[in-house]
């Protein structure tokens, strides 16, 4: 339950994961040359394709997040009082990591009923 963050920070999370993914593949693919000399640019050429493909696949993630950025609803935590952002009908705090909801009907509830409707709906 600690570990939940708001939605717009697990998508910045993925395009950091892909990135730092995608710099990995293009190192370790660079390193190949290094380790098999001329042989090794085969592994390079991969790993660099690999690298470039996560990299853009973050870059689009990064994009996602900051086209929903702009359009999101921004409001005041009633626990840290500092401004946030929210998709949907619920969302966490960005900073306390509070459950905030703009839906009356799941204001009174607690957290471990909200997460069993959402994940209800889902499935």
């Amino acid at each position: 339950m600690s570990f939940k963050s708001s939605k717009i920070s697990s998508f910045r999370l993925w395009g950091l994961l892909l990135t730092m993914a995608g710099m990995g593949m293009m190192i370790l693919g660079t390193a190949g040359i290094v380790f098999w000399g001329h042989s090794g640019k085969i592994v390079a050429a991969i790993g660099l394709v690999i690298g470039l493909i996560a990299m853009l696949g973050s870059l689009a993630v990064y994009f996602w997040a900051g086209i929903l950025s702009t359009s999101t609803v921004q409001l005041e935590c009633p626990e840290c009082h500092k401004l946030t952002k929210m998709l949907g009908k619920t969302d966490r705090c960005m900073f306390c990591r509070t459950i905030l909801t703009l839906d009356p009907e799941q204001a009174n509830i607690t957290a471990e009923e909200l997460e069993a409707n959402q994940s209800a709906t889902l499935h």
